[in-house]
């Protein structure tokens, strides 16, 4: 049986779905708030030296997701099937990986800080390291309460997390503090789970939430987990680092108006999707005996949602960003339709990743966003115009998942 004081785990509702999908576009308009602030604050060249730290920060924390993942599934199968055992606490599971992920990454700095922040160094790398500690925290929680099914406390969560950062970026721009204001700004909301717990005696009560089976088990599968989450941050948050890695040096400002561009058209999709995995992997969880006529509805869906956002970025993409962003900021309608048809191909790979690790086919699950990563890498090597190779990887790499994805999918079902 697991924790009393955390109660028993509430299904997946419309009106669940509703608050995590209101916290969601709060979220979703902080984010567009930062970075609509920086851009309008820095020149594009430096829009760009923000947007790697920016990506950076979403990969180690996109990474981070897996705890979120795992623990959802954890605290959901155990609620379902009445377990009567309890061995493993996860948010002390967190604070261990990450206070050892933040000093991982401050060790190995000099081997790679050089090649991936230009500027702030120092700042940045330290920034990184705190920030990903504190994450690994936030999501854990998340997780054990999507596990139980606390949507309001959830969405609560994901709220303070944008405030903080919208907040201490709107200071930023107030005061003139420069880049190093909008990178403290990107980390901000690491600690909000504090704030949290400070306030909320549900979230406190979640937070002792221990789940069936060893410590070893549950990192084993939350390795599976942050390996694909990882993976899936590189193609997501981590992008515009892995642009940089494949360019061959500084971006500049052409890098600059093609991490705006992708940023922005994949942010209705992706933004959402993300906020709303602990919503996914229950619902998953709960439909285990039809797993792929469940992935049906919300694939259609993505799929409509994509279809309009293509047409609306070929329609009105181009002007946004010259009256929203300046002038310097300009990208042709077809370029911004096409970086849209991919950031729907990467959220149909998001939506069959939480079908796989919700049925616990942790190796598929971290097999199909690899591959989708390594062939996006090896696609952006292509000598082709940065647009152009950018469109090809983005949208040709995560085919390969979503096939991966489904075919376990499909012979789990059969089995």
């Amino acid at each position: 049986m697991t924790d009393a004081t955390a109660g028993p785990a509430g299904a997946v509702t419309r009106g669940s779905v509703v608050r995590v999908g209101a916290a969601t576009a709060v979220s979703a308009l902080c984010g567009y708030s930062v970075l609509y602030l920086a851009a309008r604050d820095l020149e594009p060249a430096g829009f760009s030296v923000f947007g790697v730290f920016w990506g950076a920060f979403g990969l180690v924390s996109g990474a981070a997701f897996g705890l979120l993942q795992e623990t959802t599934r954890e605290v959901r199968s155990a609620a379902a099937a009445g377990a009567d055992t309890e061995r493993t606490h996860p948010m002390r599971v967190a604070a261990g990986v990450g206070v050892a992920a933040g000093i991982l990454l401050a060790v190995t700095s000099p081997l790679w800080s050089a090649h991936v922040f230009v500027e702030e160094r120092l700042l940045s790398v330290v920034l990184l390291a705190a920030g990903l500690a504190g994450f690994c925290l936030h999501t854990t929680l998340l997780g054990v309460l999507a596990g139980l099914g606390r949507w309001s406390q959830y969405g609560a969560l994901m709220v303070a997390d944008a405030v903080a950062r919208v907040a201490v970026a709107a200071a930023a721009f107030a005061v003139g503090w420069g880049l190093g204001g909008y990178l403290w700004a990107t980390v901000a909301g690491a600690f909000a789970w504090l704030g949290l717990l400070a306030v909320s005696p549900v979230s406190r009560a979640a937070a002792r939430m221990l789940t069936p089976g060893g410590t070893a088990t549950f990192l084993r599968g939350t390795g599976h987990s942050i390996a694909a989450a990882g993976a899936s941050a590189v193609l997501v948050m981590g992008f515009p680092v892995l642009l940089e890695a494949t360019s061959g040096g500084d971006l500049g400002a052409a890098g600059g108006v093609v991490i705006l561009a992708v940023t922005l058209t994949r942010a209705p999709l992706l933004v959402p999707l993300t906020a709303m995995q602990g919503n996914l992997i229950a619902h998953f969880v709960d439909q285990q005996a039809h797993r792929l006529r469940a992935l049906v509805a919300p694939a259609a869906l993505v799929a409509g949602l994509g279809a309009a956002g293509v047409a609306l970025a070929a329609a009105f993409g181009p002007w946004l960003l010259r009256e929203a962003f300046g002038p310097e900021y300009g990208a042709d309608g077809t370029l911004l339709a096409w970086f849209t048809a991919a950031a729907v191909a990467i959220a149909l790979l998001t939506l069959t990743g939480a079908a796989t690790v919700a049925a616990a086919l942790h190796r598929a699950y971290s097999a199909g966003w690899l591959c989708a990563t390594v062939a996006a890498g090896l696609l952006l090597l292509l000598p082709l115009d940065l647009e152009v190779r950018t469109v090809v990887a983005l949208l040709c790499g995560p085919l390969l998942g979503i096939g991966l994805h489904l075919g376990a999918l499909a012979r789990v079902s059969a089995g």
